[in-house]
C-alpha cells in the first residue's frame, strides 16, 4: 500500500533489545511505502567511533565529539552489528551530549515530507513524540535472550541473557531519554509470536489506528 495515495504518517517503534522492533519497524516501512531509519545504528556508528579512536565509551566528551562528527557512511559498516559495538553503543547513549547531537538529525528524518518510519528507544517520547502511529514492541527477557544468541550461537546463552539484562536497566535508568512506553503507545509483545505473525499484528494494528484518525477526520 504505497504511502504516496495516503496523507502523511508518522511511525515510531520503540522497545528493547532483541524484541523485534527492528524487524516490525523496516516491514511496516515497506508496506506504507516509507522512508525507515534505525536509530540505533546512529548510537552504534558513535560507539564504534569511540572504540576505533581507542576510547572509552564511558568518556562523554569523547563520545560528543565522535557524534558531532558522525560520517553516515559508517552505518554501512559490518562492525555495526558485532557485539563489542552493541555494547559501546548502550553506553555512549546514555551520555545527554552525544543524544543532543543526534537529536536534530533523527528529527529531520520524521519531519521529510510524506512520513517515516524510525525505531529506537525515545522515538514515541522524544524524537516524534506527535507521530500519528506509536507501537512498543517486547518480549520477555529469556524470549529476547534465545533470539540473540541464534544470531550468535557461540556465545553462552547466560553471558547472552545477563548482557541484555545488563542493557535494559542501563537503557531504563539513564538520566536522558530512558526507554519508556508513550502513553499513547500501542503495546505488542511478541514473546509468543514467530517473525510473521509479529509483523501481521503490526501491520494490523497500524492500519487501524490510520483507521481511527481518518474517521475522526
Amino acid at each position: 500500500m504505497p504511502n504516496a495515495n495516503r496523507f502523511a504518517v508518522v511511525i515510531a517503534v520503540d522497545g528493547p533489545a532483541a524484541s523485534g522492533k527492528g524487524t516490525i519497524a523496516r516491514a511496516l516501512a515497506a508496506h506504507f511505502g516509507l522512508p525507515h531509519m534505525d536509530t540505533g545504528s546512529l548510537y552504534r556508528a558513535v560507539g564504534l567511533a569511540v572504540l576505533r579512536a581507542g576510547g572509552d565509551p564511558a568518556d562523554a566528551a569523547l563520545a560528543a565529539k565522535c557524534a558531532r562528527t558522525l560520517d553516515v557512511a559508517v552505518l554501512d559498516d559490518p562492525a555495526l552489528r558485532e557485539p563489542s559495538t552493541a555494547r559501546a553503543a548502550s553506553v555512549v547513549s546514555a551520555h545527554p551530549e552525544v543524544r543532543a547531537a543526534l537529536l536534530e538529525c533523527q528529527q529531520a528524518f520524521a519531519r521529510q515530507p510524506g512520513g517515516a518510519v524510525l525505531d529506537g528507544r525515545d522515538i514515541g517520547t522524544v524524537i516524534a513524540p506527535d507521530a500519528d502511529i506509536k507501537i512498543f514492541v517486547t518480549a520477555s527477557l529469556d524470549v529476547r535472550a534465545k533470539r540473540r544468541q541464534a544470531e550468535t550461537p557461540e556465545r553462552d546463552y547466560a553471558v547472552v541473557r545477563a548482557n541484555l539484562a545488563e542493557r535494559d536497566a542501563r537503557d531504563a535508568e539513564r538520566d536522558a531519554a530512558p526507554l519508556r512506553q508513550a502513553d499513547d503507545s500501542i503495546l505488542l509483545d511478541t514473546s509468543d509470536m514467530d517473525r510473521e505473525t509479529a509483523i501481521a499484528r503490526a501491520i494490523a494494528l497500524a492500519e487501524a489506528r490510520l483507521a481511527e484518525k481518518a474517521a475522526l477526520g
